[in-house]
Parts: structure tokens; C-alpha cells; sequence
């Protein structure tokens, strides 16, 4: 899937069977939390999938200098990076200051920008060397959003030695940078220290992120989250209840208890249960503490 997949199209239409699709096929909901995810925005033809297939070889359709400046991506496009571990998704942004777009883009950049913030470990924004004086897709959206901490990257191309870019950043992004990336999960990692939703959730989430930011409401990742855990939760209960009933030592059990009293009766059912209880606590042990107790006892 290194060639990409349109994530959002470009009136804002959120592609829930595609991103299905691409989970399936990546086999991105067995990572867990050990996943990282990359966003790149920034103003259109500044080179942005050109920098993200170089650095993390995904196949991003470029613009055609040759052709003239035009619009390549449109809306939102992901892809699996193919060479790092932990899994990597990298997301290309379709440019900002569109003529294209005309009075929509304002809205669309901001909708865009605020989903990039909240998704992504790390928001990459490009910049061609004269065009640094220019506004940041970031104005007004911290507000907006919930988490506390963010890490973004400023990748200046085309800088030509004019100016020395020390003062202002660290100088991190180079031949180099995709090891940044490598272990990045790993405690002190690039992204180690965020929190998130098992990779198995991510589908969900993502799309009421971007329901919420589409409907112009606030952003409330806690009642996000909460949400997100009551769906994963009694799904995953509903798979050990189903485990359960069809156990083998279970049924053998209900049949032998029609004719009689089972030796043994209580330690058998009860080794089944823990066995069954000891899985649910298990896969759901990152998700909200409340709902997920809550869950379990309707399980019990």
C-alpha cells in the first residue's frame, strides 16, 4: 500500500471502506500501539509528496514541474511506509492556497489541518525558502484542539545557503531523518511519550475526528475516546461470550449435566470463564478503565 489511498477526497467525504480496506490489507489493526503516523501539509506545489516518497519511499503521485504548477493531491491521502518498524503511515495533505479551492480553502485548510494535528504523532510542514513569511495552516487551530503537546517538523526546501535556519529550529530533517522514525514508539522515542488508540480502533476514531472537525464542534478527544472504548469493548466481549458457548469443554459439560450431576463441575466452568475473562482483560486493557470494567461485568 506504499502507493497511497485517498483517506478524504477533496469535498471533504470521508472514505470509510477504503480505510477499511487499507487496514486489512496492511494488517495495521495487529500493531496495536506500536504505530506511528506522519502528516505532511503545507502550501500546494511546495514539493510535499516529492519530500515524503524520498524519505519514507512511498509512491505519492507527484506534480510534473515540466507540466506547470498545479494541483496533484487533492483531499487526503495515506500510506504504509514499507521500511520502518514500528508501522508507519504517512499522510499527504493537499495543499494550502489552492486557486483551485477559491473561498472554500480557507475552511477546507483549517478542517485539514486541525484532522493532522489530532492524528498524527508528527505534522511535517513544507515551505519553499520564499515562502517562510507566509501564514502557517496552524493559525487559530491550537485552540481548538485538546492535546497539550505537539511534534512538528519544518522541512525548508530550495534554501540555497541564504540563510542560516539554527536560531529558529533544530536542524533535525536530513539524509538521516528516517531513522528518527526507527524505534520511534520505543520510550524517549520521536513519538514514545503520546498516547493513543490501539491500531484496531484507529478506523473509528479517525473518522468521528473527522466527523466532529466537519460539524465545526469543539473537539472533546476524551468523549472520543470514551466512545471509541464502549464500541471496542463490547465487541471484544461479545467475542469472548461467543468463545465461551462454543468451547468445547463447555458443551461437552451442558450435555453431560442433562443426565446428572458433573464432578468437578465448579472448577471446570470457572477455569473456562478465567480463561475467557483473562483474554478480555487483556485486549482491552489500554482502553478507559470505566467502560472497560463496565463491560466486564455485563460479560460475567
Amino acid at each position: 500500500m506504499e502507493e497511497g489511498m485517498q483517506l478524504i477526497d477533496e469535498n471533504g467525504n470521508f472514505n470509510v471502506d477504503g480505510l477499511q480496506d487499507f487496514v486489512t490489507a496492511t494488517e495495521f489493526a495487529q500493531s496495536g500501539l506500536s504505530y506511528a503516523i506522519v502528516a505532511i501539509i503545507g502550501s500546494q506545489s511546495s514539493g510535499k509528496s516529492t519530500l515524503l516518497n524520498q524519505t519514507f519511499h512511498t509512491k505519492f503521485k507527484e506534480m510534473d514541474a515540466y507540466n506547470g504548477r498545479s494541483q496533484t493531491t487533492k483531499g487526503i491521502w495515506i500510506a504504509k511506509c514499507s521500511d520502518i518498524d514500528p508501522f508507519t503511515i504517512v499522510m499527504d495533505f493537499e495543499g494550502t492556497d489552492s486557486n483551485q479551492r477559491g473561498e472554500d480553502d480557507a475552511a477546507f485548510e483549517r478542517q485539514s489541518t486541525l484532522f493532522a494535528l489530532e492524528i498524527a504523532d508528527v505534522v511535517v510542514q513544507g515551505h519553499w525558502s520564499g515562502t517562510c513569511s507566509q501564514q502557517t495552516p496552524f493559525k487559530n487551530c491550537f485552540p481548538a484542539t485538546q492535546k497539550k503537546h505537539y511534534c512538528l517538523l519544518y522541512v525548508i526546501t530550495q534554501r540555497y545557503g541564504l540563510v542560516s535556519c539554527a536560531p529558529f529550529f533544530e536542524c533535525i530533517f536530513n539524509a538521516e531523518s528516517l531513522q528518527q522514525f526507527v524505534h520511534s514508539t520505543c520510550p524517549g522515542g520521536l513519538v514514545g511519550d503520546r498516547k493513543k488508540v490501539k491500531s484496531a480502533s484507529f478506523s473509528i476514531y479517525a473518522e468521528d475526528i473527522w466527523k466532529t472537525i466537519k460539524e465545526n464542534k469543539d473537539l472533546d478527544l476524551p468523549s472520543l475516546k470514551v466512545m471509541v472504548a464502549t464500541f471496542r469493548c463490547e465487541a471484544i466481549a461479545e467475542e469472548k461470550l461467543k468463545c465461551f458457548t462454543s468451547n468445547m469443554r463447555w458443551l461437552a459439560i451442558k450435555e453431560d449435566v442433562q443426565t446428572g450431576p458433573v464432578p468437578g463441575f465448579g472448577e471446570e466452568v470457572t477455569s473456562i470463564l478465567e480463561t475467557c475473562l483473562s483474554e478480555y482483560d487483556i485486549e482491552v486493557g489500554h482502553f478507559d478503565q470505566e467502560v472497560r470494567n463496565a463491560k466486564r461485568k455485563q460479560l460475567f
